[in-house]
C-alpha cells in the first residue's frame, strides 16, 4: 500500500460520478488535501475546465500545487479555510460553478508529519491545527481547561463516553507536551476494550475542537449551494457521525418545501427547495476499496444537486 505520507484519495470514482464532471466546466475543491480528487477532476474536464482548490493547511497547498502543476492555470489555488468559501470563490472568479466537493478527512500526509499533532502513533508536539500559524494548538486546552470543559470536549466532538475520567487524569497528570503522553494517558485510563486505540476519539475532538470543525462546515454548506448553477452538484464525504449528521440534516432542509415543525395546520416557513437529493442514502466504499483502503471504512458520501 506504499508509506504513510502515500494519500490515497477515498470513493474517488464516486465522487467523480456524483459530481457530473465534464470537459470545460468549473468546479471547486474545498479540501484540497493532497490533490487526488482534484487531478480527477481536471483530466475529466479536460481540456478547458478550471478548478478552484482551497485547503487551511499551507503546507498541503504546496504540496498539491506540485502534484497539479501539469494542469498549469488551469488549476488556482488558494490557502483558505473553506468557511471563507464564498469570498475565495468570487475573488477568483469561481461563481455559478458545476460543482463543489468536500472531502473532509484527514490526509496521510498530515498524519505521518509528526511535527503536526494528529497521530496518536507517532511522537510529537500536542498542535493539531490544519494551519500552524492561526490560533491555538490542542495543549492549550489539554493544560488549561477545567475537567468539566474538557470533558464536554471529548464528549460533544468525540462522543466518548468515559469523557470525565480521561478528563480528571488529563487534570491530574498536567502538564502533557506530547501526542505520546496524552495517548498512553488515556489509554491507561481507559484499557484497550476495542477495535481502535482508546485515544482515537479523544484526538479527534481536540482536532475538532482546535480547528472549530464542525462550525466551519456548518457556515459552508449554504455557500456552497449559493455558488452552484443550476444542476450544478454539491459532493460531501465525511469520515464521522457528527460531520455526516451537519450534512444530512442540512440536505435534507434544503430539498424540503417546508421546514415548519410537524403538527402546524398551515405552512408559515416560507422555506422553499433548493436542492434535490439523486441519492437518499449515503454512498459507502465498495468492500474492495475497504480492503485496499483501509482508512475509508468510515467514509460517507452525499450528494445534493441545486435546482
Amino acid at each position: 500500500m506504499g508509506s504513510l505520507a502515500e494519500h490515497v484519495s477515498v470513493l474517488p470514482r464516486e465522487a467523480l460520478a456524483e459530481l457530473h464532471v465534464l470537459p470545460g466546466r468549473r468546479y471547486i475543491d474545498a479540501t484540497l488535501g493532497a490533490g487526488g480528487h482534484a487531478s480527477r477532476i481536471l483530466e475529466a474536464s479536460a481540456p478547458s475546465g478550471t478548478l478552484l482548490g482551497l485547503d487551511a493547511d499551507p503546507d498541503a497547498i504546496l504540496h498539491a500545487g506540485q502534484v497539479l502543476n501539469r494542469f498549469g492555470d488551469r488549476a488556482t489555488l488558494r490557502v483558505a479555510n473553506f468557511r471563507s468559501l464564498s469570498d475565495v470563490s468570487t475573488q477568483c472568479g469561481f461563481v455559478q460553478v458545476d460543482g463543489i466537493l468536500m472531502d473532509l478527512g484527514l490526509s496521510s500526509r498530515q498524519l505521518a508529519q509528526a511535527e503536526r499533532g494528529f497521530s496518536f502513533g507517532l511522537e510529537g508536539p500536542l498542535d493539531m491545527r490544519f494551519d500552524p500559524d492561526q490560533g491555538k494548538p490542542a495543549s492549550d486546552l489539554v493544560n488549561r481547561l477545567d475537567p468539566e470543559e474538557l470533558a464536554d470536549i471529548f464528549w460533544r466532538f468525540g462522543e466518548e463516553r468515559h469523557s470525565r475520567r480521561i478528563a480528571r487524569a488529563i487534570a491530574a497528570a498536567r502538564p502533557l507536551r506530547t501526542t505520546k503522553e496524552l495517548a498512553d494517558l488515556v489509554e491507561r485510563t481507559i484499557g484497550h476494550r476495542e477495535k481502535i486505540h482508546p485515544a482515537t476519539r479523544v484526538f479527534q475532538a481536540l482536532r475538532v475542537a482546535v480547528n472549530d470543525e464542525l462550525a466551519a462546515l456548518s457556515e459552508v454548506l449554504p455557500q456552497a449551494r449559493d455558488l452552484l448553477r443550476e444542476g450544478g452538484r454539491l459532493v460531501v464525504i465525511s469520515f464521522h457521525s457528527l460531520e455526516d449528521r451537519l450534512v444530512k440534516q442540512f440536505l435534507q432542509s434544503e430539498a424540503s418545501a417546508c421546514i415548519c415543525p410537524p403538527g402546524l395546520p398551515i405552512c408559515t416557513c416560507g422555506h422553499r427547495a433548493t436542492l434535490r437529493l439523486p441519492t437518499r442514502s449515503a454512498i459507502r466504499p465498495s468492500v474492495e476499496e475497504e480492503r485496499l483502503n483501509p482508512r475509508s471504512r468510515s467514509a460517507r458520501l452525499r450528494v445534493g444537486e441545486r435546482l
